[in-house]
């Protein structure tokens, strides 16, 4: 065991020496880095948004250790940036840092909001390097775990990934999810038939020959939404002053060490369920930060200790969200959705056969962006803000042009760019009638999977469906996917319930 973490480190010690050693790292981590947290600032622009914009225009144009660090150093910024205006004016910049607002408006309120700010850049700092330590150790032992993985079980593993997303990201019924992981899968059936290269579902037109390219999908189904929703509620909130020094108390963070150790590992490992998000785990960090405090009645009134627990779990997710993304190929959230595109677009299909180099490059380039995100958030936390000023009128559609330049480059021309409106306006759609969209995008870049690996164990096994019960890992999988579903059966529950009362 010590020689196989000796041979880890050392291996992550070189691509990290590669990546130093190279000038041309610098530009695109910094300005990649800078660029997320203007992302993740301004309220109306995502994480999400600001890797699939940057995977439209360097996904396969640059050589991949670039485009790694562009998209990877806008992830990490952006999921930062949005402690901002949550902090200062009590409108979350992303989803991730929505929990964030609840403690740190009121402490930007009693004039500490530099404090904040310092202990945030500090927390979201420490939480991204436990996800990335928890990446470079766990995804090792997955690997070798997933190395005996067939056929069977990869088809159900994808089907749970795009169930278990659906399931998750539901506001109301679950059904729903399902219904947007589904729409997904039946897009990613389009084109040439993996098995016999025949065409399906193309209606005579050539472009579809090579199924949905997925950077349009992308851009459509995230960007379009979003921006259509903050230009029709764009308002300009109350922005606090910002007072005292950003740089932050170290003694404090020694006294908050424990609950910032416990929201790194709770993030983590809200990060390692598919299709979750970081969202997700600011909340789930929240809720038990303040189940353990010793002063709960703080929480929600400025409490460091709450503003911590939200801070460094989505900044931790990050790490855990890469994890089933790199071992699996099934993204742990929206923005590695993203990700995953870029991977694609560069051939590197994530999973078991993935070369453990990439993996190594992964990491080393999150631990310098996270020093790179510690070091501009304090030092240019200023800067950000004045940003913030800007009315949304004016960047929504410069993002918007950037959004249609990056789709129309892909490759396919103005069909990709009819593709991407297309998909956006039936997203914009789902969006309304609360589907969410995040399973449709992951049904999308997992349907290959599953429609190719579902039709060959078939196929290898001459039509015997019992090829999914006969293999042990195959049953255990198919078994979560029944189990996930029943679960969700509202009769199911009242006849349980029933049972239990009788018995």
């Amino acid at each position: 065991m010590i020689d196989f973490l000796l041979t880890q480190l050392m291996g992550f010690g070189g691509a990290f020496y590669a990546l130093v050693a190279d000038p041309i790292t610098y530009i695109y981590l910094i300005s990649s880095v800078f660029l997320g947290i203007v992302f993740g600032a301004l309220p109306g622009l995502t994480a999400t948004l600001a890797v699939t914009i940057l995977t439209g225009f360097f996904g396969n144009k640059i050589p991949l250790d670039y485009a790694l660090i562009a998209l990877l150093g806008a992830y990490v910024g952006a999921i930062y940036g949005g402690s901002y205006p949550s902090i200062l004016l009590n409108i979350p910049g992303t989803a991730a840092s929505a929990a964030s607002a609840m403690d740190g408006h009121p402490l930007a309120k009693a004039g500490r909001g530099g404090e904040a700010l310092g202990m945030t850049t500090t927390a979201s700092f420490i939480g991204t390097l436990i996800g990335t330590t928890a990446l470079l150790i766990f995804v090792w032992v997955l690997l070798l775990i997933s190395q005996n993985i067939a056929s069977p079980e990869k088809a159900l593993l994808a089907l749970f990934g795009i169930l278990l997303s659906g399931t998750l990201m539901s506001e109301d019924l679950v059904v729903k999810g399902w219904i947007s992981g589904m729409i997904g899968l039946a897009m990613a059936m389009v084109g040439l038939d993996p098995l016999l290269s025949e065409p399906r579902y193309t209606f005579g037109w050539s472009y579809l020959l090579s199924g949905f390219q997925v950077v349009p999908v992308l851009m459509g189904a995230f960007a379009i939404p979003q921006i259509i929703e903050s230009l029709r509620y764009a308002k300009p909130g109350d922005l606090v002053q910002l007072k005292g020094r950003v740089l932050p108390n170290f003694g404090q963070v020694k006294k908050h060490m424990p609950t910032i150790a416990r929201s790194g590992v709770i993030g983590t490992g809200v990060g390692a369920l598919p299709g979750v998000g970081e969202d997700v785990a600011g909340w789930v960090s929240y809720g038990v930060g303040k189940s353990v405090s010793k002063e709960p009645k703080k929480f929600g009134k400025g409490s460091l200790e709450g503003l911590l627990s939200s801070e460094t779990a989505n900044n931790a997710c990050i790490g855990g969200a890469l994890i089933p993304l790199l071992v699996l190929g099934i993204p742990g959230s929206p923005p590695a959705a993203a990700l995953m595109g870029a991977f694609r677009i560069n051939n590197i299909i994530p999973g078991p056969t993935i070369d453990p180099e990439i993996i190594l490059r992964v990491v080393a380039i999150m631990v310098l962006a996270s020093f790179t995100m510690f070091i501009m958030g304090l030092f240019t936390a200023r800067l950000f803000i004045q940003i913030l000023r800007l009315p949304q009128t004016v960047f929504l559609p410069i993002v918007m042009v950037l959004t249609t330049i990056g789709s129309f480059s892909v490759g396919g021309g103005i069909n990709d760019l009819y593709l991407m409106l297309g998909v956006g306006a039936v997203a914009y759609l789902m969006g309304i009638l609360r589907y969410p969209i995040a399973p449709l995008v992951i049904g999308v870049i997992l349907g290959g999977l599953f429609d190719e690996t579902f039709r060959r164990s078939l196929f290898l096994s001459d039509g015997n469906p019992m090829v999914f019960i006969s293999r042990p890992g195959a049953a255990i999988l198919l078994f979560m996917n029944v189990a996930l579903i029943l679960s969700q059966l509202k009769f199911l529950h009242r006849l349980v319930r029933k049972i239990f009362v009788r018995s």
